[in-house]
């Protein structure tokens, strides 16, 4: 319990993800399973509030949306249930166009699609891409971001 309290003390973990942890540790199956059960009935372990957390974060800084934020989900162990709640909340928030210029904004300073080379506009292109963005939402944010 003292090393599952530890790892949760630095960051939220998933359910999946903590017991990896533990397992990598060395403790037995059995004793990671009481663990997660009593963490989960004192509210200190919560996979909807974890993936929902996750998802808002990801979406709001970039790192993830659509597709690929659902693939990340899932790697941390989020039951699939969970993953497309998690991903509704999410995607209410999210207007991928805006967030593409925003992160052009922060990211990219200076990009400009106008005098942008093919080479640095197909970079650009399969660096949202790889984050999610759809093909054509990355179109529309280039298009506004060269009329602003």
């Amino acid at each position: 319990m003292d090393a599952a309290l530890n790892l949760l003390t630095r960051r939220d973990h998933s359910s999946a993800e903590l017991s990896r942890k533990l397992a990598a540790r060395g403790f037995a199956a059995e004793e990671i399973e009481t663990v997660i059960s009593r963490l989960h009935a004192l509210a200190y372990l919560d996979d909807r509030r974890y993936a929902e957390q996750w998802a808002a974060r990801a979406v709001r800084e970039g790192t993830a949306v659509g597709p690929r934020l659902r693939l990340e989900l899932r790697r941390r162990g989020i039951p699939p249930e969970i993953v497309e709640a998690a991903m509704a909340a999410a995607g209410e928030e999210l207007d991928e166009r805006q967030a593409i210029r925003e992160l052009l904004d922060r990211r990219f300073t200076g990009f400009d699609p106008a005098t942008a080379t093919p080479q640095e506009k197909r970079r650009l292109i399969s660096w949202f891409q790889r984050r999610g963005f759809s093909l054509s939402a990355i179109f529309d944010g280039l298009r506004m971001a060269g009329d602003g």
